[in-house]
């Protein structure tokens, strides 16, 4: 005989049907040697057309417990006597709004409590909005309970998009996930394993997956899927400086069920990604990082976990431009005038980190400036001394006939650094830099290294300037030094000329990895480098803006 599933569910209009059928169960069961549970069983009775609880249905002695007052929950979905998702989907809500508000109460700093939704709550809610019959429009209601407290946690003000908190493209970025994109992630995963399932009686059943009106998710799956398929016709395509052959592509035609689930959800998301891009471009303040010309920083939780609270609100407000500047102060109407304080001039800020005039005379950004070079020069001074001394080969290796020898491997760091082993380097901190008596000049370079022996010369010249202008600033600074090398390569000495950018809210420019790479600095090392460089540069501006009203600069030597 076949088995019997625990969950039992009755429909009739008269009561003896229903015991008719109770008493050829139970015979069966009987015969069969089997069992029935009814406590992990529900009994529904309609009665022309109504759910009434008039009758009651036992077996094996038993009464079946009704659906009415007991919910049962299959495939983590629960069902009741009405059989729709509205109770289901008000728990949800219950659910999110008394997740945030017992997470506000843990008494945690900020940062652990978006630690905690993103990996405590953010899971749990998943497998339900991918369930239930859910409007998008009721996922975006729960997404601005969440980002109103995500906000709060981070120090940041109500104005502050929430693009800064799930864009993958921005120039910062954070780990924090969307609830509407992890709907729409989870619609589309499961119209794909319907449509995909080895049962012929499920991919012909139709189901149908409701989204409301805002958002179709068949709609959706459509239009990923076409996109795929038309990336297939077009092939392979490399991004930036990449080679042929450099991007595997996994394509829709070979792809298995499983592969093609992946690129649908990977699509969807892109589509999202695409439509906050989009909206940043759109915004004035809040979307001008679209124009910078500077890398992407990524933040990990181990990384915001380490941050200073007050820091990291800086970093965040300070990229999207939602800090009280006497500029946008005026523009909240929170101040009549938007004048700087230290020159009267219009303060954004862009002027207050930097373009204020009295804030340069006074050193301001100078300070800043050799927070910056400090870290450049002390790796630069490392790498210089773990380059090992050059030894004489004193031996001969021989080969026997027939057998084969591997051609020495070259060291992962392989730079201009280590064409020579007499390197000497000068920078341009404490003590005024002397440029090496190759050529009389009056020019200097933040760093200088050079070696006597094989007649060879590094120049950097570091730059801290604000993100839209990094481009402009390489071109000056390479400008200005190439008179003094072209001279320096007369003297029969080979040259390097490398200016380097690193924006004033801590984002470098390509031209840092660039530098790093070329003297030898590679993987993790070069990645580290890169992100000192970055978060001195980052607290040194936030010094800057804690001290933007103060008549007088003196930086402690905490900051230093």
């Amino acid at each position: 005989s076949r088995g019997f599933m625990d969950d039992l569910t009755i429909t009739t209009q008269t009561h003896i049907q229903a015991r008719w059928i109770l008493t050829a169960l139970e015979e069966t069961a009987t015969w069969a040697r089997m069992t029935f549970k009814p406590k992990k069983s529900r009994a529904l009775v309609i009665r022309k057309g109504k759910v009434t609880q008039q009758f009651e249905l036992t077996i094996q002695g038993e009464t079946i417990p009704t659906i009415i007052g007991n919910p049962i929950k299959c495939l983590g979905k629960w069902f009741n006597d009405t059989l729709c998702d509205k109770a289901n989907i008000k728990k949800v809500e219950q659910q999110v709004e008394e997740g945030m508000r017992s997470i506000d109460k843990t008494g945690l700093p900020g940062k652990f409590k978006a630690w905690i939704y993103q990996h405590g709550l953010l899971p749990r809610l998943t497998w339900p909005l991918m369930l239930y019959e859910i409007t998008a429009t009721t996922v975006e209601k729960l997404e601005r309970t969440i980002n109103k407290n995500l906000r709060k946690w981070l120090g940041l003000p109500p104005s502050f998009s929430s693009i800064g908190f799930y864009s993958s493209t921005a120039k910062l970025q954070i780990p924090l996930t969307s609830v509407m994109e992890e709907f729409k992630v989870g619609k589309a995963r499961l119209i794909m394993t319907l449509k995909g399932s080895r049962d012929e009686k499920v991919r012909m059943a139709g189901v149908q997956v409701k989204t409301g009106r805002k958002w179709s998710a068949s709609r959706a799956v459509d239009a990923a899927e076409s996109k795929l398929k038309h990336k297939e016709v077009v092939g392979a395509v490399c991004i930036g400086h990449e080679g042929l052959g450099t991007r595997s592509s996994c394509f829709w035609k070979r792809a298995s069920d499983a592969e093609r689930r992946g690129l649908v959800q990977k699509e969807i998301r892109a589509e999202e990604e695409e439509q906050r891009r989009t909206k940043a471009v759109e915004m004035g303040c809040q979307g001008a990082w679209t124009r910078w010309e500077t890398d992407n920083r990524s933040l990990s939780w181990p990384e915001i976990l380490r941050y200073p609270p007050y820091q990291l609100s800086f970093l965040l407000r300070a990229v999207y431009d939602v800090l009280p500047s006497p500029a946008n102060l005026h523009r909240w109407n929170l101040k009549d005038m938007p004048d700087c304080s230290l020159c009267g001039k219009r303060g954004t800020l862009e002027h207050v980190l930097s373009s204020c005039q009295v804030a340069l005379t006074q050193g301001r950004y100078t300070w800043r400036h050799n927070q910056v070079l400090r870290e450049f020069a002390d790796t630069l001074e490392k790498e210089r001394k773990a380059r090992p001394k050059k030894k004489k080969r004193t031996s001969i290796q021989f080969v026997r006939e027939g057998e084969t020898i591997s051609k020495a491997k070259v060291g992962d760091r392989s730079g201009i650094l280590d064409q020579a082993d007499d390197w000497k380097m000068a920078a341009d901190l404490g003590t005024r830099l002397t440029f090496p008596d190759i050529v009389p000049t009056n020019l200097r370079p933040d760093i200088v290294l050079w070696s006597l022996g094989t007649k060879k010369l590094i120049a950097c010249e570091l730059t801290v300037p604000w993100e839209e202008r990094c481009a402009e600033a390489h071109e000056r600074k390479k400008a200005k030094y190439e008179d003094l090398l072209t001279e320096c390569r007369q003297q029969g000495w080979s040259t390097w000329n490398f200016p380097v950018e690193v924006g004033a809210r801590g984002f470098p420019a390509q031209s840092v990895w660039r530098l790093f790479s070329s003297l030898g600095v590679t993987g993790r090392s070069r990645k580290a480098a890169v992100q000192r460089v970055a978060q001195a540069a980052e607290k040194a501006s936030c010094w800057v803006w804690t001290r933007r009203d103060a008549c007088s600069w003196q930086p402690t030597t905490t900051t230093q």
